[in-house]
């Protein structure tokens, strides 16, 4: 008996933005420093939404998005945020938990009146 196997596609199940956004969040957290895993993700959402309209939007060519946008790819910060803009996402920063937690206690130690 055979094994069928079918191709699996990640812009099949990218069907509405919020999908989208979860995708690329989770690619984020997991990136590490590999920009390379980001800047696919994008792709992938740029896929699914269609690149056509993608490179319309940015003023970019297809052909270049693509390029860009995939596991070789290494685009400019301006090709990311020009992605993200068509794309409707938007890019933000927050201080991560263990930098919270670590000027909490430096406020604590050093105000320790000032918390109960």
């Amino acid at each position: 008996m055979s094994t069928q196997v079918s191709n699996w596609d990640i812009t099949d199940y990218l069907k509405t933005e919020e999908d989208q956004a979860l995708y690329l969040n989770a690619c984020i957290e997991e990136a590490d420093d590999n920009a390379a895993l980001i800047a696919k993700a994008l792709g992938d959402i740029a896929r699914a939404r269609g690149m056509s309209q993608i490179a319309t939007d940015t003023g970019l060519s297809r052909k270049s998005l693509y390029k860009a946008l995939s596991n070789d790819g290494n685009p400019s910060l301006a090709t990311i945020l020009k992605v993200m803009k068509s794309l409707g996402l938007e890019l933000h920063a927050s201080a991560t938990k263990t930098r919270a937690i670590e000027l909490l206690r430096s406020d604590i130690t050093q105000q320790p009146g000032k918390y109960p």
